[in-house]
């Protein structure tokens, strides 16, 4: 019993400590104003140790908002809405990452590195994603994969703004 306790505390722990918020040495004044909005995302699968795990493409909605000093991804077709961290922005690269809880006992870790040129992006999504045990927490697995990303904005404020 007391193991449960501790597990359920650790999961409780884990859940309100997973997201990430925007790091120092990066404001949100540096992130370009095209970032914001609707995109449409495409992404392929270019390598992978599981692909049992991961589709070999996706096709998904990206609304990139700002709340306060907060920046918010949210996803209407997968029902994601995370904060993400930024941890570059030079010119029009941008790289950003966000944790997020998966099924009781996995994290998911996503980092995008991304180009804007205009009114559409290119670049790399990492994802990585860790099982732990539901009896001590031990890492047992770790899945990788690496997708090929595509994005148009459909929506938002104009690339003439910037």
């Amino acid at each position: 019993m007391k193991k449960l306790l501790i597990l359920l505390i650790l999961l409780i722990f884990n859940l309100t400590a997973s997201a990430e918020v925007l790091q120092a040495g990066v404001s949100l004044e540096e992130i370009p104003k095209t970032l914001f909005g609707g995109w449409r995302v495409s992404a392929k699968l270019d390598s992978t140790n599981s692909y049992s795990t991961f589709k070999p493409q996706s096709l998904d909605f990206w609304n990139l908002i700002r709340e306060n000093d907060r920046l918010i991804l949210d996803n209407p077709y997968s029902g994601a809405h995370s904060e993400i961290s930024v941890k570059t922005v030079e010119g029009n690269l941008i790289v950003f990452s966000k944790k997020t809880p998966y099924d009781n006992n996995k994290v998911l870790t996503d980092t995008v590195n991304l180009r804007i040129e205009g009114d559409k992006f290119s670049g790399v999504n990492f994802l990585k994603l860790e099982s732990f045990s539901l009896i001590d927490n031990h890492l047992m697995k770790t899945e990788t994969a690496q997708y090929i990303i595509k994005g148009e904005k459909i929506a938002g404020e104009s690339i003439l703004e910037n």
